[in-house]
């Protein structure tokens, strides 16, 4: 094992040889030499977010707000993740915002929700969705709202490959589900 690297399993380097060989390669000569290793390590960076829990990062909440009770957003989030079907990549940002009742948490908090969440095999929808499911079960806001803007590798450098192409999805609840004007208010600041 390399030092301070993880060990990677040897039939781990042998599937990622194999991938080169099919796609036409030589795994042996030199410059695809120690490929497999770095895949292999780079795909477990990737996934780090299996190892995470997302709910963790919003355990720590403040109640001294000095009377707050409007918006919290942070918005222009970017993030990378993998799509479940092609493991290409997804790049993009998100807008996450909520509506405290009594508590707040320190707003990176909400980065790194997103971002662990990111860091699986996705597909955008669901991502959007646990993150604002995270959000809500353990803030109990009033609301919570996530929109996620992203370009799918998927659809861009393959396939139908149309460069250029974003996809835009969103996850409305409590306030800013049910209540016209709060949602029209946390989409214009979120810039939609």
């Amino acid at each position: 094992m390399e030092q301070g690297k993880p060990h990677v399993p040897r039939e781990v380097e042998e599937a990622i040889a194999t991938l080169i060989r099919w796609a036409g390669d030589d795994p042996t000569r030199e410059g695809l030499l120690d490929t497999p290793r770095r895949v292999a390590r780079a795909w477990r960076e990737c996934c780090s977010g299996y190892a995470e829990d997302p709910a963790h990062h919003l355990s720590r909440q403040f109640e001294e707000v000095g009377g707050y009770d409007e918006i919290v957003l942070l918005k222009d989030i970017p993030f990378q993740s993998h799509c479940e079907h092609h493991m290409a990549p997804i790049i993009g940002k998100a807008a996450i915002a909520y509506l405290p009742r009594e508590k707040v948490v320190g707003i990176s908090k909400l980065a790194r929700v997103l971002h662990a969440y990111a860091r699986r095999l996705q597909i955008q929808e669901r991502l959007t969705s646990e993150v604002a499911q995270c959000i809500w079960d353990n803030l109990r806001p009033h609301g919570v709202a996530v929109v996620i803007e992203a370009q799918h590798g998927c659809m861009t450098g393959r396939g139908v490959r149309t460069p250029g192409v974003g996809m835009v999805t969103s996850r409305m609840m409590g306030t800013f589900l049910d209540d016209n004007r709060t949602r029209k208010e946390v989409l214009g600041l979120m810039g939609y």
